[in-house]
């Protein structure tokens, strides 16, 4: 018999009754009933009762076991009693009679429980992540992420796809966060930076004569913390394809995604193929470029009754006259409900920015609400009629800018479908999102910038970018959605140079700090760069999804916490002045402020 074990602690069933065992793992948790001493021994497939008796010479050591120590246990395998079997466990019919013990190593007390789904605090958990980690949900979870990664890895390779690595260390590029900077010791003064992602790796893939390219990318943004996004490094899907049209793409993508997704859940998902939605359409109908297509409700445009002499609602009127626009969010059925629901919509709305929100409540020939008696009935009728809504129903009013405008109506959307429970249970819904604008203008330096990715091919090519105004330029660029989570952003990227110099200038960039910041794709772009296209599906917002988590850390083996420090291996840390020499750095770093007097708060850190 193996040293160790001879079966996981997920194997022993009925039919190994009679036969002796050898088992090792972790202390689950020890439950002494007097006479009989209960072991629930626990590895990484499943957990096996073990049970010793009074007599026996192993008693006394399994009733103070303590819990996560380690053991190696022999003995025979029995059937429990009728009224003892666990159906809830696959070993729950049988257990083991514990004949000899080796403690393999004794755990010291807890500074977080493993048995049981308790919660504890965020440092507590990342402190001491290697005993979160086996936690049931924990464990679970990271298998999920790693069963997905590998069905995706087949699907791909099915595909016809060759998964290639691209380098780590690489040049800084504008991929619209910050960048890690690694020192460089053989080059004093020069700094590499970590990929934010391999955009221009992949497109050089293309230009090599590669034609379908995968890879599992790590990618690092030093950004701040979300629910959705870990700080410093994060993995996705990274697609290119050679002699390939936007529609090429995704039906690429497609099968993979809606294959992983059904796969891995029991919830319907959306059909192929997965509904387009324009990039404008989506903020009007949505007030989102990452719509939640579970919700039914739609936005409608109401901006002509608010602008109609007859309409003395002077805030919207005034807001109108400057350029702004008014979006109407229907609500079904709460006529009924308080005044105070109506009144923490606006409370909401307001947290968000906005100055308020108006609201009307359509009742027989005219409506009620705050607005109301400004807007004459036949109005109301024609706002109700626009809106498809009935006696008892609502139309919610935004009223700003046309982006903020759109912003808090697709805000308020998504809060009245939770109040009033219209959110579609037990699916995934996918869109595409297409026709981002290739550029947008900076509200501040009123400078024109890229509003999405650099590296696209405009809508219309060179033609629409010295001919058209750059507001108005569409570009080939495509994200993909699913229940109001973004997982990707692709494009069909430019592969001319002249295309490439052009879209840049009109961003603000001379030539030759193109040719500078993008050698490689520059001189690429010269020697024969075919058309190309991709797409990059986050890893972690797919299994982020499908484990059911409303927070990417529970997915992720080792995060870092909200101010990206490792608090297991102590990181970021300060570097020995041997290994500063070693580079050729000094530290600058903020000054201090003095220490604190009695009554003031002078001596807070100065964030520099």
């Amino acid at each position: 018999m193996h040293r160790y074990r001879s079966h996981t602690c997920d194997e022993l069933r009925a039919e190994h009754v009679g036969e002796d065992a050898r088992l090792s793992g972790w202390v689950h948790r020890v439950r002494d009933h007097g006479h009989l001493v209960f072991v629930d021994l626990r590895d990484h497939y499943g957990v096996t009762q073990c049970v010793v008796e009074a007599d026996h010479e192993m008693f006394e050591a399994a009733r103070n076991l303590r819990p996560e120590s380690v053991l190696t246990v022999s003995g025979a395998i029995v059937r429990r009693d009728a009224e003892t079997v666990n159906t809830r466990l696959p070993t729950g019919e049988v257990e083991m009679r514990i004949r000899d013990v080796e403690i393999q190593n004794a755990a010291e007390t807890l500074p977080l429980p493993v048995h049981g789904e308790h919660e504890y605090g965020e440092e507590s958990r990342l402190r001491y992540r290697f005993l979160d980690l086996r936690r049931e949900r924990m464990h679970r979870n990271i298998m999920l992420r790693s069963e997905i990664i590998t069905s995706i890895r087949l699907r791909m390779v099915e595909q016809g796809f060759t998964e290639f690595q691209t380098p780590i260390l690489t040049a800084s590029s504008p991929e619209g966060a910050r960048d890690f900077l690694v020192p460089s010791r053989m080059h004093p003064g020069q700094f590499y930076a970590l990929p934010q992602a391999p955009q221009q790796f992949k497109q050089l893939v293309m230009c090599s004569g590669f034609d379908r390219y995968f890879q599992i990318a790590p990618c690092f943004r030093d950004e701040d913390a979300r629910a959705d996004r870990s700080p410093g490094e994060f993995y996705q899907l990274d697609i290119e394809m050679a002699f390939v049209e936007q529609e090429d793409v995704f039906a690429a993508v497609e099968p993979v995604m809606h294959g992983v997704f059904d796969e891995f859940s029991d919830r319907e998902v959306t059909p192929l193929p997965f509904p387009r939605l324009a990039y404008s359409d989506a903020m009007l109908r949505y007030g989102t470029d990452k719509p939640d297509l579970r919700i039914a409700t739609e936005i409608v445009d109401v901006t002509e009754y608010f602008a109609l002499e007859e309409v003395a609602f002077k805030a919207f009127k005034g807001v109108i006259k400057k350029g702004g626009v008014v979006r109407g969010i229907p609500a079904r059925g709460v006529a009924d409900k308080p005044r105070s629901f109506f009144d923490k919509m606006i409370e909401f709305t307001q947290a968000l920015g906005a100055p308020g929100l108006g609201y009307i409540v359509f009742e027989g020939a005219g409506g009620k609400g705050p607005i109301a008696k400004f807007i004459p009935d036949n109005v109301i009728q024609q706002l109700r009629e626009t809106a498809g809504l009935s006696d008892g129903d609502a139309l919610f009013l935004s009223c700003d800018k046309e982006d903020l405008a759109a912003r808090y109506a697709g805000a308020v959307r998504v809060e009245l479908a939770q109040q009033l429970g219209l959110i579609e249970e037990g699916s995934f819904r996918f869109c595409w999102i297409v026709d981002y604008p290739m550029f947008e203008r900076d509200e501040d330096s009123q400078a024109i910038g890229f509003s999405h990715n650099p590296f696209s091919m405009p809508q219309g090519g060179l033609e629409a970018l010295e001919n058209k105004d750059p507001l108005d330029i569409l570009a080939w660029q495509y994200d993909i959605v699913c229940n109001g989570v973004e997982l990707s952003s692709g494009a069909i990227r430019n592969h001319r140079l002249d295309v490439m110099v052009k879209a840049f200038e009109i961003a603000g960039y001379e030539k030759s700090e193109v040719e500078t910041r993008f050698g490689a794709l520059y001189q690429a772009f010269q020697y024969g760069a075919p058309p190309h296209g991709g797409i990059a599906p986050g890893i972690d917002r797919i299994v982020m999804l499908l484990a059911n988590e409303p927070n990417i850390r529970e997915i992720i083996m080792f995060p870092f916490n909200q101010t990206a420090q490792d608090l297991m291996m102590g990181a970021p840390a300060p570097a020995a002045p041997k290994h500063l020499k070693e580079l050729s750095l000094r530290l600058d770093l903020p000054k201090k402020k003095p220490a604190a007097k009695d009554g003031d708060n002078s001596g807070e850190e100065d964030s520099g």
